[in-house]
């Protein structure tokens, strides 16, 4: 299955690549924020997005919800430290099938992943 990891820091993508790497996924991109965000989905295909809140030029909640315009049965994960309940609903309201709150386990991030996939944990 294929990832794209979209967040503004660099390590944290970072982070998130090799947690998910090592559980069998496989990174195909990175993204910066959420138009790199839109240009890559519609380039890579991937399978599941991580997607951070936070970022410039574009939100993660107005990719999230670009990105549904795009592709309605498209899987994201939503990743941040924003985690506000209002966050969290709007997220969840626009279509993201979870919402995992920085700073997190590897596990977490991995059930998260097999959760929006639909795969047997």
């Amino acid at each position: 299955m294929n990832v794209l990891i979209v967040d503004d820091l660099s390590f944290m993508r970072s982070v998130i690549g090799e947690m998910i790497n090592g559980a069998g996924f496989t990174v195909i991109g990175e993204a910066v924020d959420g138009i790199d965000a839109l240009n890559k989905f519609k380039k890579l295909k991937p399978d599941v997005i991580i997607l951070d809140i936070t970022m410039p030029v574009m939100d993660g909640l107005q990719a999230l919800e670009e990105i549904k315009k795009i592709d309605s049965e498209s899987k994201i994960v939503m990743c941040s430290s924003m985690s506000d309940q209002d966050n969290i609903i709007r997220a969840i309201q626009l279509g993201a099938s979870d919402f995992v709150v920085k700073p997190f386990k590897k596990s977490r991030m991995i059930s998260a992943i097999r959760k929006a996939l639909a795969i047997d944990e």
